[in-house]
């Protein structure tokens, strides 16, 4: 019989960024501590990694490289700037062209992602084109050119380093929900949080979504964080 070989893609989101900070495209030290802690945890079940990709900005070079330090080892990545994350400012901007509250207290903090979800929600329906970005479609067309990638290219273990908005277009592309569905997923992605999926040549399938085992240790759950 013909059995048609299966590969495990991981999609890992980056470690915690630097939210309120001049550059949020920085890992901030717990970031890069969740990151070395997932590859420890990674090595510890000798998983090994037959292809990487990754998107291009820094926290994805920056989370890739604390996982093979947690690993031990070093992988090529193939940088696909497809997987790079909308700009949430960029996002907010398009509606509120007001003054913007850094998310440094609970209140500005819940002000952001509401406006953020407001926002996203617009872009995705086609309503505002926010400033220096791609349409929804072709953002969305960046996550599945990626998924094609590693389907046809691709077997074995297949580890994807990305943020919150890939990953969760991506699964909601392989469940087939609307693409309102995502933003509800992305906003609950935790920072090195792992995804996986099934592939075939022809198809993929959801095997876990956004688990942080490698934090659920009575040292290490204060690690757990979402921006």
């Amino acid at each position: 019989t013909d059995i048609t070989p299966m590969g495990h893609l991981y999609l890992v989101r980056h470690g915690q960024a630097s939210l309120g900070a001049d550059d949020y495209d920085q890992l901030s030290p717990l970031g890069v501590q969740q990151s070395q802690r997932l590859g420890e945890h990674w090595r510890a079940q000798g998983l090994t990694f037959d292809a990487v990709i990754t998107g291009a900005l820094k926290r994805h070079a920056q989370t890739l490289a604390g996982i093979q330090q947690g690993m031990d080892t070093q992988h090529h990545a193939l940088v696909w700037p497809g997987l790079n994350e909308y700009d949430s400012e960029a996002v907010i901007r398009a509606i509120y062209p007001g003054e913007l509250a850094r998310p440094n207290t609970p209140e500005n903090y819940k002000q952001h992602f509401r406006l953020l979800r407001d926002g996203l929600t617009q872009w995705m329906a086609g309503v505002v084109s926010p400033k220096g970005m791609p349409s929804y479609a072709e953002f969305l067309k960046g996550v599945t050119s990626a998924l094609d990638h590693v389907r046809q290219e691709c077997d074995g273990n297949v580890l994807l380093v990305s943020s919150g908005g890939p990953i969760a277009t991506a699964v909601a592309n392989v469940l087939r929900t609307s693409p309102e569905t995502s933003i509800e997923l992305n906003l609950r992605i935790r920072n090195s949080a792992v995804s996986e999926f099934s592939f075939s040549p022809k198809r993929y399938q959801l095997l876990s979504f956004n688990h942080v085992t490698h934090l659920e240790t009575p040292s290490h759950k204060d690690w757990i964080t979402f921006a």
